[in-house]
């Protein structure tokens, strides 16, 4: 039997609520309901198989809310038919009618599974019994009087978990469910489980009553109320709290008349508070493979080159491709050791996932993006993926072959980037440098320390003269942001050369030169250790918040992929220019944190 819900701005609909599964010689209800319409001259389905005991009672409900200035209603007619199951096997039910404004609505055919009596099932004298000692039969509404109160063993929300124990990063299933001896027309969570210590994978799951279950010998409809895998991240004991949720059930008025016992349907509000759950996370074993990272569960790897044929300053990416079932979702990408002439960007990992059961199975790429600088072989060294599966407890490791990268010599120039991270050895010099003998002079003659005598007085009458101002720019690095605007404004003007005559290749240069040179000496970063983590690290230090931070981060990342793969570049060149220009005013307003 499906939940009631009551929704705002709903249209006008005909369905019909009953159990898909039924014990042969129980009683059960089948309700249809007609949401925001006035019907006349209902015509309930003959159901062959089952005979009917009661029926149709009618009741009736109405609701109107304002929000926002704005007004909705809602309304329900509810016709409830109570059926005995005279033999096992299925019974199929056909179309109701009800006529809405001139219109013939019907309700979908369906299907119930009647099963035999079992030892696990109420047998009709223990039902009786329980009848006789005022107990409720969820299928049985001349129990379920309004004078009885409802209580705990009538209604409940359990919390309940697949294992009781597993290993950190291992799935368990938990599912939240509602058994109820009374139908609900209103569910509400006022305060949902807290799942402190785990990742969450939901499950998507659409509650209704249509299951009966048997606990502690008393049967009660079930609805599944949440149903979600459940990631442990810690080891140790974890505990899934109780929630509080709001619950209207439908009791029944009786009223004896010369007609008989007649029965109106009334609702009852009441609290009620789920149990707790705990399940016992294992750590994983010591010590742990370095080439482990975080992947618990069965899986297999490939890798993938594209493009197979490569050139020098043209983008291509280096995949591995991981398949299996476990935390698929959350496998960190491994390290992988380019070759140094290899210009390698972030790795950008695309999960396709989707739970199965118990579990996720699925595929997760791993994307290593990055430009070939010189012609010629190079080795990709061989490596290794390790995971741990928790059905052997043991970790278990994938080798994954090395590979031979032919790079042929392609148009363009070595990137900016692969140059400032090399920086810090640099070729010497050679040819003609311009040297010359140094003139020697007499250690007796005035002239030569006059040499000495005259820089000295030139040095004091400075510090005389600047004596103040030395002061104020006792601060190099202050002196050297001062300086660094003035330096890359003259740089973004040759940039807008470069633009005006369309050479993209020299214009998005002369940008990241300007960048990178006005980011080094905006924050006294020595070349050698030029890098975006040092400058990301500086930024946050000098001051600079974060909406600026990460717009001068992607600035960077969208300059150098635009000169390094200009055929996947579409940027308009004067938009980048004004967007540099405005990133190094914005930088220079921002005073240093103290």
């Amino acid at each position: 039997m499906t939940l009631v819900c009551i929704m705002l701005h709903a249209a006008v609909s005909f369905t019909v609520q009953a159990p898909r599964q039924v014990v042969a010689g129980n009683k059960f209800n089948v309700t249809f309901v007609l949401r925001n319409g006035e019907g006349n001259h209902f015509s309930a389905p003959d159901i062959s198989g089952a005979t009917k005991i009661y029926g149709p009672a009618l009741s009736t409900s109405y609701s109107s809310s304002w929000v926002n200035g704005k007004s909705s209603s809602s309304s329900s007619q509810e016709y409830t038919m109570i059926y005995k199951a005279t033999q096992s096997g299925k019974l199929h039910v056909g179309s109701a009618t009800i006529e809405v404004a001139g219109r013939v609505l019907r309700t979908n055919p369906f299907t119930i599974e009647v099963r035999a009596g079992g030892s696990h099932q109420s047998s009709p004298q223990e039902q009786e019994e329980e009848r006789r000692r005022g107990g409720v039969q969820y299928n049985d509404p001349s129990t379920q009087s309004a004078e009885k109160a409802v209580t705990g063993n009538d209604i409940f929300v359990r919390i309940e978990m697949s294992k009781p124990r597993v290993f950190e990063q291992q799935a368990v299933v938990c599912t939240i469910k509602l058994y109820t001896k009374y139908q609900v027309s209103q569910f509400i969570p006022t305060q949902q489980p807290s799942f402190d210590g785990f990742l969450i994978e939901e499950i998507p799951m659409q509650p209704s009553l249509n299951n009966v279950e048997t606990v502690n010998g008393q049967q009660y409809m079930v609805a599944i109320l949440k149903k979600c895998l459940l990631y442990p991240q810690k080891s140790g004991k974890l505990t899934i709290t109780s929630g509080n949720y709001d619950v209207n059930v439908v009791q029944y008025e009786q009223y004896r008349t010369i007609f008989g016992t007649l029965q109106q349907p009334v609702e009852k509000s009441l609290k009620v508070k789920s149990n707790t759950a705990t399940v016992n996370i294992l750590p994983l074993p010591e010590p742990r493979p370095e080439s482990f990272t975080g992947a618990v569960g069965q899986f297999t790897v490939t890798t993938q080159l594209k493009p197979e044929q490569l050139k020098t300053y043209a983008a291509a990416t280096y995949s591995y491709i991981i398949k299996g079932t476990g935390n698929i979702k959350y496998v960190k990408a491994p390290e992988l050791k380019m070759p140094k002439e290899m210009d390698v960007y972030d790795p950008k990992t695309n999960p396709k996932a989707q739970t199965t059961g118990s579990d996720m199975t699925g595929t997760v790429t791993i994307d290593y993006p990055f430009i070939p600088q010189f012609a010629g072989k190079f080795e990709l060294p061989a490596s290794k993926f390790t995971f741990f599966n928790p059905e052997t407890e043991k970790y278990e490791t994938i080798d994954i072959p090395g590979r031979t990268l032919v790079v042929a010599k392609g148009e363009g120039t070595p990137s900016n980037h692969y140059r400032i991270q090399n920086m810090d050895i640099r070729n010497i010099a050679t040819g003609d440098l311009g040297l010359e003998k140094s003139p020697a002079y007499s250690v007796a003659h005035w002239t030569y320390w006059l040499w000495y005598v005259l820089p000295l007085l030139m040095l004091v009458g400075v510090l005389v003269y600047y004596r103040k101002q030395l002061r104020l720019r006792a601060d190099v690095s202050l002196m050297r942001t001062k300086r660094a605007s003035k330096v890359a404004q003259r740089r973004l003007k040759q940039a807008r050369k470069f633009m005006e005559s369309g050479s993209k290749d020299g214009f998005y240069a002369e940008i990241l030169s300007s960048l990178w040179g006005y980011l080094s000496d905006k924050l006294s970063i020595p070349g050698s250790e030029l890098s975006k983590d040092n400058i990301l690290t500086e930024l946050e230090s000098y001051g600079v918040d974060e909406p600026l931070r990460e717009r001068t981060m992607a600035l960077l990342d969208k300059c150098e992929f635009a000169q390094y793969a200009p055929e996947l570049a579409e940027q308009d060149l004067q938009q980048v220019w004004d967007e540099a220009a405005g990133v190094i005013d914005s930088l220079e307003s921002v005073k240093r944190k103290k």
